[in-house]
């Protein structure tokens, strides 16, 4: 069972693995109406302080931290006001803690801790459910506490009226992984009673186990071809594209599997997809969309449907309020977001360049390509294409160092997105003369 050791070895996944039968026992108590809400929401609270103690030890504190300050902001600001303040802190909390990531590996030249990357990952997320509540609430979607902590009201009247946004924060299903849940959504599920009916939920989390088994069993094999190879230290020529696209499909295989082990503990703890919903209706998003992902010959389809959660919460919080090239506003932030290492920079930035040529080639494209024989030949060229810059862009993110960047921007794989930036410059030029 080489796959079940490999799996339950990374951090994030045993920790997530541990998480559910916790998970199980809240959604039971939820069935059978034997929690308060008040119960429920500290059942959440209480399991998000264990999970994130006893995996991240002592940087828990990085967490827990900017959690209790978001809460003060959020009960303390007017709600025009509170989104502004909260991002600004969060980001700068998150900021410094990359920060520190980025000393001890590039100054110091040492391992990080593996603690203190996943409080790392789970900072992110925070920031995340922080940013999507305080923009709730500006917007008058939820509404503020602000007014009630002012009054004049006892203790515990104060804890009841904080106690769901700090549950919310900390909830232990989504302290480490999983697609961002509403706080409206949130609210809602544990203030009814679970829908997660028995069987459903069986063969559901049946269906789910099957899939992290295949993917990682699939993870093994392409992992073993990976190591027997070469890799871009030693490839040569043509051979770097071969590598760099089985690299890039090990990769991918990874995110895949710890997206649907983060799905199957939301879902276990009651807060999946509801019964007789289909993926992708509004108020559940599932980060993975595998058939989607492998079968589009679109970039742009490709950067909405990966990590689909993600990519909305960004639109949402960049997208949208960008006048000038909200795109690459888009792609930076999330640069900045994942911790600006050189190659997230590059990486990133290069993705928002892509996308934008495919923009531009694909209308042209549905413009003069007709016969369905030469759309097949289209579709076909395309989708290979948009597979090599996917996996081009993919290593230049996950890459640390420098000197591995240079191996790949100097391999025969940079000629994938050359392409594309011709393209775009002519097509752009077509399209202005045009206007």
């Amino acid at each position: 069972m080489e796959w079940l050791r490999l799996f339950f070895l990374h951090p994030i996944s045993f920790y997530q693995g541990a998480a559910f039968p916790f998970a199980l026992l809240f959604n039971y108590l939820c069935i059978m109406d034997s929690f308060s809400t008040r119960a429920r929401y500290l059942f959440l609270l209480a399991g998000g302080g264990a999970l994130a103690v006893a995996a991240m030890g002592p940087y828990a504190m990085l967490v827990f931290t900017p959690a209790v300050c978001a809460v003060a902001l959020l009960c303390s600001l007017a709600p025009r006001q509170v989104h502004r303040w909260t991002f600004c802190f969060q980001m700068s909390w998150q900021t410094l803690c990359h920060l520190g990531l980025h000393y001890t590996e590039y100054y110091l030249h040492e391992p990080p801790s593996v603690r203190f990357c996943i409080t790392l990952s789970s900072l992110m997320l925070l920031t995340q459910r922080v940013t999507s509540l305080s923009l709730d609430i500006c917007e008058g979607k939820v509404e503020a506490a602000s007014g009630g902590i002012r009054s004049r009201s006892s203790l515990s009247e104060h804890v009841c009226k904080v106690l769901p946004y700090f549950s919310y924060l900390l909830f232990f299903p989504a302290l480490l992984g999983g697609s961002l849940c509403s706080f409206q959504r949130f609210q809602a599920r544990v203030q009814g009673s679970s829908v997660l009916y028995p069987r459903h939920s069986f063969w559901a989390l049946s269906w789910r186990g099957l899939q992290i088994l295949g993917l990682e069993c699939l993870n093994v094999a392409v992992s073993t071809v990976v190591d027997a190879g070469a890799g871009l230290t030693d490839c040569q020529q043509f051979e770097c594209i071969y590598v760099a696209w089985t690299t890039a499909g090990l990769f991918k295989l990874t995110y895949y599997s710890h997206w649907i082990l983060d799905d199957s503990l939301l879902h276990a703890a009651g807060f999946g997809p509801e019964l007789g919903q289909s993926p992708g209706e509004e108020g559940y998003v599932p980060d993975a969309d595998i058939w989607t992902l492998e079968r589009t010959h679109r970039i742009s389809v490709f950067a909405r449907k990966w990590n689909q959660s993600t990519a909305q919460w960004l639109r949402r919080l960049v997208f949208q309020h960008s006048r000038a090239w909200p795109l690459l506003q888009t792609f930076a932030f999330s640069a900045w977001w994942h911790g600006l290492h050189p190659g997230q920079v590059f990486g990133f930035l290069c993705w928002a360049v892509m996308v934008e040529a495919d923009y531009l080639i694909h209308s042209f494209a549905n413009e003069f390509i007709r016969s369905w024989p030469m759309r097949l030949f289209y579709r076909t060229l395309t989708w290979a294409h948009t597979q090599l810059i996917i996996a081009y862009i993919m290593l230049a993110v996950e890459v640390r160092s420098l000197s591995s960047l240079w191996l790949l921007c100097n391999s025969y794989n940079s000629v994938f997105p050359m392409v594309y930036c011709i393209l775009l410059l002519l097509l752009a030029k077509k399209k202005h003369k045009c206007n």
